[in-house]
């Protein structure tokens, strides 16, 4: 008991860690520059208690559940040794997992041009074929590298013939799709198979799975936009809704609940159905072990609800209408620098960064921590809002930017250590997740509204943007610990002397910590 009380002390403080810097910006926003109604400011602050309490859970129940199941489902499928094992499951899985997605459904629910089931079975399909593509990669041993340059080459040259309407929506289902519910499973079932392996290449490719699979939701949607001709392509933004009293905020609330309940529950469902069948075929798993997944799951279906319901019923309108009141301000740039240092600090806010950052500390052996990763995603996060508030205020096309970020990313692997490029690769997916899409897409609509721009073609990619910058600066601090490395192999050894100990031989001020 004592264990598990210290274990919820522990996930508070990581979540009000992560979640009081974006109070405190909005709330110097709100009494600065732009001002807000009451009520939407309480709805906002609700949203906020509810994320904190949600994310307490989530992060719990992904280490006692999401993470032993997955690895579990990977080891299994290794040690089965039938390939068309595999490939089945490894398809199934990507699209239980990417219907499941609660991430997805809200993109789903704000495009306009294409209808919400279409929009989430072609992304499954997508997720399906690329795992199984990432499962072989692992089997086979193939570069991550080359794998990248591949699809990456495809999806450019498709899109220069897809309308322009499915542009910014492509590249943003990549993002969405790497979210709190699949992550997780799928890093997790990457460990699994790489453990199986025991060449010294193993480590390294138990990242790259996540990375390949944010692939398959950008193609298949631009193979979509090419086959299938909406009616209209307009978009029309929620009404914020307009809150008179404290009874009508808690019906608000009230409301969202049960809403989310549900859906949590339709999503949780298509795994642990999954797993119970993988479970009944593969058998071999304890019976207190399974109690301790049952218990996690719980879990993680109770934050995965509270969080959704104050983001979508408490911060969703409170960025909306934030970019709508900073954009129509004289000095509209601002929203640039503002929009930079929302993105700086929002980014710790999503669950399944934790699970990332922890999980690459621990492969690592602290060799990458995890206050380095968050620097970096930080960082990378900042510089993205920066250029998708530029392209708010001037309509440039997402291609201008897209494709000179991934080029520079697709160079830069190969030149850094192979494990940092799966992980950038797997980081651009992590961090634009359901506050990406329920605060940060909000926030750029509603200052689209605000300049006159168009919606679908300026505000969308703003996840796409948040899922691109990362892969370029955590390959740069793969480039810098290459440097550091060499550095260290350069200083003489004492026999038996490994490169920590010899970092510890260099100057303090060419120390950088990993």
């Amino acid at each position: 008991m004592k264990l598990q009380r210290t274990k919820f002390q522990e996930k508070l403080n990581e979540a009000l860690k992560a979640v009081l810097p974006i109070i405190g910006i909005v709330l110097v926003l709100c009494f600065t520059v732009a001002p807000i109604s009451p009520s939407i400011l309480m709805a906002f602050l609700i949203g906020a208690v509810l994320l904190v309490i949600g994310m307490m859970f989530f992060t719990l129940g992904v280490e006692i559940s999401m993470t032993p199941m997955g690895e579990r489902v990977g080891t299994c499928m290794t040690q089965s040794k039938k390939l068309p094992v595999m490939v089945l499951f490894g398809f199934l899985l990507g699209v239980v997992i990417t219907v499941s997605e609660p991430d997805l459904q809200v993109l789903a629910e704000q495009v306009p041009s294409i209808p919400n089931l279409v929009l989430i079975f072609a992304v499954a399909f997508g997720v399906g074929i690329f795992l199984v593509i990432a499962l072989l990669r692992m089997l086979f041993g193939i570069p991550l590298s080359y794998m990248l340059l591949l699809f990456y080459g495809i999806v450019i040259v498709l899109a220069f013939f897809v309308p322009k309407d499915f542009l910014a929506v492509a590249f943003d289902a990549g993002g969405v799709t790497t979210g709190p519910m699949t992550v997780p499973f799928i890093m997790a079932m990457g460990v699994g198979i790489a453990a199986i392996r025991n060449d010294t290449h193993a480590a390294d490719d138990s990242f790259g799975l996540v990375s390949l699979c944010s692939i398959g939701p950008i193609l298949s949607v631009l193979v979509l936009g090419l086959i299938y001709h909406p009616e209209s392509t307009g978009y029309v933004p929620e009404q914020i809704p307009d809150i008179d009293n404290s009874v009508e905020l808690w019906r608000l609330f009230a409301e969202g609940f049960p809403e989310y309940m549900r859906e949590m529950a339709v999503s949780l469902f298509p795994i642990v159905a999954f797993f119970g069948v993988f479970q009944i075929i593969f058998k071999g798993m304890q019976k207190r072990t399974l109690i301790k997944i049952s218990i996690g799951l719980v879990y993680t279906y109770v934050g995965l609800f509270l969080f959704l319901t104050g983001v979508n019923v408490g911060f969703m309108p409170a960025g909306n209408y934030l970019g709508q009141v900073i954009a129509s301000n004289p000095y509209r740039w601002i929203i640039i620098p503002i929009g930079m240092l929302i993105g700086y600090f929002i980014v710790l806010a999503e669950p399944a960064v934790y699970v990332l950052t922890k999980q690459v500390e621990d492969i690592t052996s602290g060799a990458v921590s995890a206050k380095s990763m968050s620097l970096s995603l930080s960082v990378g996060v900042s510089v993205s809002l920066g250029l998708a508030m530029i392209r708010v205020l001037t309509g440039i096309s997402i291609l201008w930017f897209i494709i000179p970020g991934y080029g520079i990313a697709l160079l830069l692997s190969f030149v850094v250590p192979n494990i940092f490029t799966a992980i950038a690769f797997d980081s651009g997916g992590v961090a634009s997740g359901p506050m990406t899409a329920t605060f940060l897409l909000p926030f750029a609509m509603g200052a689209c509204v605000s300049v006159g721009g168009n919606i679908v073609t300026d505000a969308f990619g703003v996840v796409a943007m948040v899922a691109m910058t990362p892969l370029i600066t955590i390959q740069i601090l793969g480039l810098v610990y290459k440097i550091r490395s060499a550095k260290a192999a350069l200083v003489p050894q004492p026999a038996g002397m490994g490169w920590q100990e010899a970092f510890e031989l260099l100057d303090d001020n060419e120390i950088i910590e990993l």
